[in-house]
């Protein structure tokens, strides 16, 4: 079988590795794009992925810039506003509620968010509609063999290719990071996720809350309406027992211990989704680069999911790692190219990380004294405006 030769390799199909694909066929090279499943692109297939993402401000200018946005606007679901409330007293009412309103800082929304299999679906339509672009989906890495001048992988189907630059888009247990014997840093908290859509009587009205009490935060990310009722997307934190216990229980049974925890802010809460159920870490990779490999989004580094920095994250990689490829036009793939990857990003992750760690510490707190001071803290931050506005910049991935 002869070798079929790229200019990019990107191994991961998720969202993160279909946009990385885009986005390196638009700055014009060559691109192959693999993944062992077929993206689920249909809202009522089995295992439709029923989170959601928030693109925020600088990951929208990158969309625009790959032509992926026009494919994705009409579907978006604005976020105006983040409010934060604490409900950490005797029974599970706000004590605490601060916003954060877009307008303090900028003419657009903080972000705008969109169901992870609608985005599944225009991306991989974008993806098999490109001309330098060649999607390989039911195939995966089997074998990785860096060389100074080339990277030599062989396919699950038998099949090679030879690139100059190999990207790991593959996910928190990136197979080309295995292969590289890149060490990782985890760390964990004994939580999981509940991820699932809801509809609800009262309007969102363009605002993403956040709700502290204990285990760990739960959101309600704004979705459009669905079906004529206002629809939201939630992400619910519990330790890994509690979790399970949740998961389990009938939609009625659901349904009273989600609008106990919601507090009621939108209104009784209609389960509209199956739950899905994921484990929460921290993890980071001890290195950014291999020979001719760069690592971004999971395979690089996972956060629990907070403020909306996950995928952003991933695309501040693919941004980095695209300008310096660009920029390296003639030496693609080549040391000096990798290690200017790598100082670009590496304290931006490391300073997320920490800072998503101590927020998601500080929301899984139960003690009494520690939830009062975790609503002192709110309190303090909201209540000075300059502050306010700085934490706004860094979360939007901009200087303060």
């Amino acid at each position: 079988m002869q070798t079929q030769h790229t200019e990019v390799f990107v191994s991961g199909g998720g969202i993160a590795g279909m946009i990385t694909a885009l986005a390196f066929a638009e700055a014009g090279f060559s691109v192959v794009c693999v993944d062992p499943a077929t993206p689920v692109t249909d809202r009522a297939a089995k295992g439709a992925d029923m989170r959601s993402t928030a693109f925020l401000q600088p990951s929208r200018a990158l969309l625009e810039e790959i032509g992926l946005w026009a494919r994705l606007e009409a579907h978006a679901a604005p976020l105006q506003v983040m409010r934060i409330i604490d409900a950490g007293g005797e029974t599970p009412t706000p004590r605490v509620e601060s916003e954060f309103d877009a307008t303090d800082i900028s003419e657009q929304p903080f972000g705008w968010n969109f169901p992870n299999w609608l985005l599944r679906r225009e991306a991989l339509a974008a993806l098999e509609a490109h001309p330098q672009i060649t999607p390989r989906f039911g195939v995966g890495v089997q074998d990785v063999l860096t060389r100074s001048e080339a990277v030599r992988l062989r396919l699950s189907d038998g099949s090679t290719v030879s690139t100059k630059l190999l990207i790991a888009a593959d996910g928190r247990n990136s197979p080309v990071r295995r292969a590289l014997r890149i060490d990782v840093q985890t760390i964990r908290y004994g939580q999981k996720a509940l991820a699932f859509t809801v509809s609800h009587p009262i309007p969102h009205n363009n605002i993403s809350t956040e709700i502290h009490r204990s285990g760990g935060p739960f959101t309600l990310v704004p979705l459009p309406d669905r079906d004529g009722l206002p629809a939201s997307a939630i992400v619910w934190m519990e330790r890994g027992e509690e979790a399970l216990r949740l998961r389990d229980l009938d939609k009625a049974a659901f349904e009273k211990e989600l609008n106990a925890r919601s507090c009621g802010i939108l209104g009784p809460l209609e389960l509209t989704s199956p739950r899905d159920i994921w484990p929460i870490i921290s993890q980071y990779a001890r290195s950014l680069t291999g020979e001719r490999t760069a690592l971004i989004a999971e395979a690089a580094h996972v956060i629990p999911p907070i403020g909306a920095q996950g995928l952003n994250m991933s695309l501040a990689d693919l941004r980095a790692l695209r300008d310096q490829a660009v920029a390296h036009r003639g030496a693609l793939g080549s040391r000096e190219m990798l290690d200017a990857y790598a100082r670009g990003r590496l304290a931006d992750i490391r300073l997320r990380i920490t800072g998503i760690d101590a927020l998601n510490r500080a929301s899984m707190a139960g003690a009494r004294p520690l939830r009062d001071l975790r609503a002192l803290g709110l309190n303090a931050i909201h209540g000075v405006k300059p502050l306010r506005k700085s934490l706004m910049q860094i979360g939007l991935g901009a200087k303060g």
